[in-house]
């Protein structure tokens, strides 16, 4: 079987988890160039990663997928203002020329998503988001393939494991910063973790979802936020004492077109998303004649991101398979 070059666009704790993990398993593709900030590595099937003092200077992305073939550009740079527009840059060139974009990288979405879009029907090549709207978590195959036909008018979540683990350690009557700290050691939270605790990450993976879910265009959803403060702490507690717990809920609904929420909610044992614990997400799909539909699980962490990054590579690479494949 003939082995599918991908080239992977940054090479942090997720792009390095997303290497490894389709070194080892190989499933008729390999990492053919991995592009880092300013250097970049072109390599053949089975080949070990040099050190970065042996790769040579960032050449343009079309040169890169030119030489390599590519069939699926991987995206793993960081979600920030600064790499915007290279990952925007990035992802429009290859779906342009047909070729698959699989991504991490939120900023380009929640920008660019009609310039995306445009190019993905241009080109023919095709975007998925797993990694962006919930690691693990299959939330995204549900909002654009799952639930499609079953008449989905909202959706209710709790998208952030950091928040949910740190809202857990409150009620028991934890800090805020030693609660963010333990989260840090767990690898759950991130290094600057603002926007777990302002609800920002969770509107995000909201908006994407409702973009995918509704055609809605992502960059123009407004979003009303609550943030984890001291407040919450007493609320947190609270709570716990009364044997229910308290949640970050995003939420999204056609009754409420183009805006996202993400609120601070006191929820009790029957609600689908009391259960979770510790890193864990859920996300409950509301559908009026087919009923709710609850996913749950998929921890946070580099591993679950690059586990989500090679579920949608496969999906991709095999998606024209007969049978029920």
């Amino acid at each position: 079987m003939t082995s599918a070059p991908v080239v992977l666009s940054g090479y942090g704790p997720v792009g390095k988890q997303f290497a490894e993990l389709l070194g080892e398993q190989g499933l008729g593709a390999h990492v053919a160039a991995i592009r880092g900030a300013s250097t970049e590595i072109l390599l053949e099937p089975r080949d070990k990663i040099a050190s970065r003092e042996q790769w040579r200077p960032l050449a343009g992305i079309e040169e890169t997928l030119d030489r390599t073939g590519a069939r699926v550009l991987v995206q793993a740079v960081p979600s920030s203002a600064e790499a915007l527009d290279r990952a925007a840059h990035e992802a429009t060139t290859a779906l342009c020329r047909g070729i698959d974009v699989v991504s991490a990288t939120k900023s380009h979405l929640l920008e660019r998503w009609r310039p995306l879009q445009r190019a993905a029907l241009a080109g023919g090549g095709r975007i998925r988001i797993s990694a962006a709207t919930g690691a693990a978590l299959p939330a995204a195959d549900l909002a654009r393939q799952g639930v499609r036909g079953l008449g989905c008018v909202s959706v209710r979540a709790c998208p952030n494991g950091t928040s949910t683990f740190v809202l857990d350690r409150l009620g028991e009557g934890w800090t805020i910063s030693g609660a963010v700290r333990e989260a840090q050691a767990r690898g759950i939270a991130e290094a600057d973790p603002r926007a777990d605790l302002d609800g920002s990450d969770a509107a995000t993976k909201l908006r994407l979802l409702a973009g995918l879910l509704w055609d809605w265009d992502v960059t123009d959803i407004t979003v009303d936020q609550a943030r984890i403060d001291a407040s919450a702490a007493d609320a947190a507690v609270r709570a716990a004492r009364s044997g229910m717990r308290l949640r970050a809920v995003a939420s999204v609904s056609l009754l409420s077109p183009m805006n996202v929420r993400v609120a601070l909610e006191t929820l009790a044992p029957g609600d689908p998303l009391f259960h979770i614990t510790g890193p864990e997400k859920a996300m409950v799909f509301h559908c009026p004649d087919a009923g709710d539909i609850a996913v749950q699980g998929g921890r946070s962490s580099p591993t679950g991101a690059a586990l989500a990054l090679l579920k949608d590579l496969l999906n991709l690479l095999g998606g024209h398979e007969p049978g029920f494949r």
